[in-house]
């Protein structure tokens, strides 16, 4: 490593890539938060929650490496169930084995302090 930087075509090399607009770090921003927690599961969100808004579990879904889906099928891993959820998403998740959690179920899958 240390003789490949010290050659001076590949630092010209290096400058080129860079002057055409190749990044060469991720910015900090676009990684806070992220993990890969929830990787591969797919969820749905039903109903009212307390503590987070819809779009916030959403956005924690994405951030932890899962998938947000609008509708219940045999690919949906897990149901958020809130307050007042609907009848049919509920029963479909129960006909196909979806697994049902609570809010609180889900932030302590993700290990999010309220």
């Amino acid at each position: 490593l240390i003789a490949y930087f010290s050659n001076i075509e590949n630092v010209f090399l290096i400058e080129k890539l860079k002057e055409k607009g190749l990044q060469f770090e991720v910015p900090i921003e676009e990684t806070l938060g992220k993990t890969e927690k929830l990787a591969g599961k797919t969820f749905v969100i039903s109903g009212v929650f307390t503590k987070f808004s819809r779009d916030e579990i959403k956005d924690l879904i994405e951030k932890n490496g899962g998938k947000n889906v609008g509708s219940v099928s045999s690919k949906t891993n897990f149901l958020v169930a809130g307050d007042n959820m609907g009848p049919a998403k509920l029963e479909k998740a129960t006909q196909l084995g979806v697994q049902i959690i609570s809010e609180d179920e889900f932030i302590k899958m993700i290990g999010v302090m309220e």
